[in-house]
Order: C-alpha cells, then structure tokens, then sequence
C-alpha cells in the first residue's frame, strides 16, 4: 500500500515559529514532525510515499531526500499554487492507481496500529475509511456523524438525509488520517483548490459506504505554539514514544 503525507500547509497558526522553517520539519524529539509519521508507515509496511509541497517545500524535500536514509522510497509534488486537500490528491492521482492508500496530515502525531485501520477498511468494503476520535470539543474541530454500526452519515451536517428513527447518531471529529480508494477522487476538480471533505460530502449524499474508525489513542495536531509546547513535554515524559 501507498501514502500520501500532506505537507504544503503555510503553517501560520505557529508563527514566529515558521518563518523560515516549514511546519512539518518543527523538531520533536531526534526527528521532524514529518518523519515520526513516515517511521509509522515504514513500521506497518508502507515504503513508498508522496508529500506534496509548497511553503518551503525545498527544505523538505532537501531534508528527507529521496527516503533511503529512513528505509523508504519518497516521491514529491510540487504545488506553485496551494491545492487543498482535495486538489493535491487529485494532483497524484495516478500514484494511487493500484488500490486503497492512506493520507496523514504532515503535522498531525498519531500512536496508532495502521495495519489494523487497512484491515478494518478492507473488511468494511468501504470507499474510504476516516479516523474518527471522541472529543468533547468536538465542535471545534467540525462534527462526523456516524450510525451505531460506526458508519459515516454526515461530515458537519452535510451528507445523509436518512438515518433510523428514534437513533441518535454519535458525534466524533475527525483526525486527519484516511483509508482512500482511488476512486474517490474520480469527482474532485483537477487543477484547482478543493478539500477532500468536498468529496465525502458528494458521495455520502450518493449512499456510498464510508467507514469510520474509532481511535482512542494519542492524538495530536501541532497547529498552535500551545500545542506543539505540550507535544515536547508528552515526549520528553515518556507519553508518546519515540519511533524506532
């Protein structure tokens, strides 16, 4: 299976933090963001990877070369103008073309088992599988609704318009980190700024089967000085451990 990482984010909620360097290299630890998520892959079988880049993207790219120190095969793309989520997916879309891959966001730091989430995904037959986590903020990251059977209904309010009578849906967010088949993208506009939540939305309110997974482990997204501050300790304290 194939990966994508996303990483052409301008990282502007961490600032002065990233005037000169991109998000995704912030150190943590012995390693950059992006790394402790490439080490994740490369430990479930993952080797070889797309990262789209745009704001300082040359560091990256200069930083990570072409994996072979980290035991990987990284490809890049290249993104003169930002294309979201959705619009840089689509961008690659041929390096998907041999079945179901995975997207993680380039600053988001996850503990988790992928063998199992690909698993889970192909055991559900599903046309993508999202991450979800319970959050009691779950307001501020945008509400998932999913049935008892943890499948998705609607992705803030958008999507589904049948549900069981008298079943309220159960409310989680959304982690940044997705099982994909290449079909998905088979609607998302080429060539053009778009968010891959676009193409959830068109294909709930078409029925299509989207799964989502339960996570409870640890999860963060390093989007503010705050949080990339308690990151640092989480590691300097043994909460989340450093990759192999």
């Amino acid at each position: 299976m194939k990966a994508m990482v996303l990483a052409a984010g301008l990282g502007i909620r961490l600032r002065p933090l990233t005037e000169s360097v991109p998000k995704p290299l912030l150190p943590l630890g012995p390693y950059p963001l992006l790394v402790w998520n490439l080490l994740l892959l490369r430990r479930h079988g993952v080797e070889h990877v797309m990262i789209n880049l745009h704001y300082l993207g040359e560091q990256i790219r200069h930083t990570l070369g072409d994996g072979s120190q980290w035991r990987m095969r990284l490809s890049y793309s290249d993104e003169p103008a930002l294309l979201g989520t959705g619009g840089g997916i689509k961008r690659v879309e041929e390096f998907f073309d041999d079945g179901p891959f995975l997207v993680l966001n380039g600053d988001t730091i996850a503990d988790f088992d992928v063998s199992q989430l690909v698993a889970y995904h192909r055991n559900k037959e599903a046309l993508a599988t999202m991450v979800l986590r319970d959050d009691p903020d779950v307001e501020r990251w945008g509400v998932i609704e999913t049935d008892g059977d943890d499948r998705v209904l609607r992705i803030q309010g958008k999507g589904c318009t049948s549900q069981e009578k008298d079943v309220a849906p159960c409310r989680r967010m959304f982690a940044g980190i997705h099982v994909l088949d290449p079909f998905m993208l088979r609607h998302v506009p080429p060539g053009i700024f778009s968010s891959i939540i676009d193409a959830y939305v068109w294909w709930l309110e078409r029925g299509a089967m989207v799964a989502g997974y339960v996570f409870s482990g640890y999860w963060s997204d390093v989007g503010t000085p705050e949080r990339y501050a308690q990151i640092q300790r989480d590691v300097e304290t043994g909460i989340l451990n450093v990759p192999e």
